[in-house]
């Protein structure tokens, strides 16, 4: 277990370049195993989860060059040769799920838990993916483990309607999808932007997708997928958590790479709580002394307010570090997770700090902010950004503040210290 030590009250000052984005790179990785020819990966981040994966193909035969100082990942599966049984996959962490196509493509039955684990939101089932391996021709049997066997020796194409916008369920589908028989359409389609560079990395290596960035996507399946040279996109994710951080310390911290293309409600979540990023090319900037004082309604007799639900709606992922900010503000504000049933277990270790919030039912949230924060220790739960948003808090009081067991941080996060510390924040991690 790591704690996070965080020495307080420096503005963050500076220029950074954010990582690659965690929830694409998974994905794609995922995606690598469906040819044996080789593809390279730039602008791969250094993180727990894939290096887990990458010890995994390596252990089946895979041959991996990371040179981690570049970023370029080459990635060759000809000589793939598993035998494999439950508890050979990964076990600890939700992406799992996502080397199910892949493997059933190249092996035609894999065997597997019914049960994956990942952070600490709420549960996350895991048949959705039965059902969409199901309808592209998988057969599921047992309890637990689960048979899932590919009967015909390949996908059949399909037309689905998912009950939600799930992220990894459409990657899922996508990536099975691109290499069945027959042409295949997914409604309801999740549309983040990870989720596109999914489907732009499979179209790099053969695939034929339309409707990209859309909530309806349609596959003509290819026998078979070939090599190619990809690029991981920016993480938005990290690029808000250093804009947030320059907002909440008083500094002035300029973002490159920073996909102003998908900013456009980002933006607009910053302004409700007095902050305004301004967008120099594909530099997001946000400057010293934002004025930090929630934008009143029209409506009077409302609450000002974040949503936060399935792309293209605010990102669910960024609401902790909207919340963390407003503890900073004046004024008064309502989140609403949409998503998530344990989004806010987290806010009695932010009133530590000595911020007012109500949680008002699993999914809303009101911040009484201005209040007097104070340093603190406090727990991390097993959620990446709400991890995040400790530190943030602890970043904007001066004295120490210690964030315990923040270690899911390094998930996402790859030099998080390192890059915070070159902004002028004061942060270490302690064993």
């Amino acid at each position: 277990m790591s704690d996070l030590i965080v020495q307080g009250g420096n503005p963050l000052t500076g220029t950074i370049i954010p990582s690659g984005n965690k929830n694409a790179v998974l994905p794609i990785f995922c995606a690598t195993l469906l040819t044996d020819e080789t593809v390279t990966l730039r602008n791969v981040p250094d993180i727990t989860d894939l290096n887990k994966l990458v010890a995994f193909f390596t252990q089946q035969g895979s041959h991996i060059n990371w040179d981690r100082t570049t970023g370029i990942m080459v990635v060759n599966h000809a000589d793939f040769s598993p035998a494999l049984s439950d508890h050979e996959l990964p076990q600890d962490m939700r992406s799992t799920v996502l080397l199910y196509p892949a493997l059933l493509h190249r092996l035609g039955k894999i065997v597997v838990r019914s049960n994956t684990k990942g952070c600490s939101l709420g549960v996350r089932e895991i048949d959705p993916h039965l059902e969409i391996l199901s309808a592209l021709g998988a057969d599921i049997s047992g309890e637990d483990p689960l048979t899932i066997a590919l009967a015909g020796g390949r996908f059949a194409g399909t037309r689905e309607w998912l009950d939600y916008m799930s992220v990894t369920v459409t990657e899922n589908f996508a990536m099975a999808a691109a290499v069945a028989a027959g042409p295949s359409t997914l409604l309801n389609a999740a549309s983040e932007p990870h989720v596109q560079d999914l489907c732009s990395a499979l179209v790099a290596m053969g695939a034929h997708i339309t409707g990209i960035g859309t909530s309806r996507l349609e596959i003509v399946g290819v026998p078979a997928l070939h090599g190619a040279d990809i690029t991981i996109g920016t993480d938005y994710h990290e690029i808000v958590t250093f804009l947030a951080l320059g907002a909440i310390t008083g500094g002035e911290v300029r973002v490159e790479n920073s996909v102003p293309q998908h900013f456009d409600l980002i933006a607009r979540a910053f302004s409700r709580l007095g902050v305004h990023v301004r967008h120099e090319g594909n530099t997001a900037v946000v400057d010293r002394d934002q004025r930090l004082t929630i934008e009143q309604p029209h409506t009077s007799n409302l609450l000002p307010k974040i949503e936060a639900a399935p792309w293209p709606y605010f990102s669910v992922d960024l609401l902790p570090l909207m919340i963390a900010l407003s503890t900073r503000t004046t004024g008064t504000i309502h989140f609403w997770n949409k998503v998530y049933e344990n989004g806010f277990s987290w806010i009695p270790e932010l009133a530590k700090f000595g911020a007012h919030a109500v949680v008002s039912d699993p999914h809303r949230l009101i911040v009484f902010g201005g209040r007097p924060l104070r340093p603190a220790v406090v727990d991390s739960p097993y959620v990446i950004r709400a991890a995040v948003a400790l530190a943030m808090v602890a970043a904007a009081i001066p004295g120490e503040s210690v964030v315990r067991h923040a270690e899911i941080i390094k998930r996402a996060h790859p030099r998080f210290v390192e890059n915070l510390n070159s902004l002028g924040a004061r942060l270490e991690w302690r064993e």
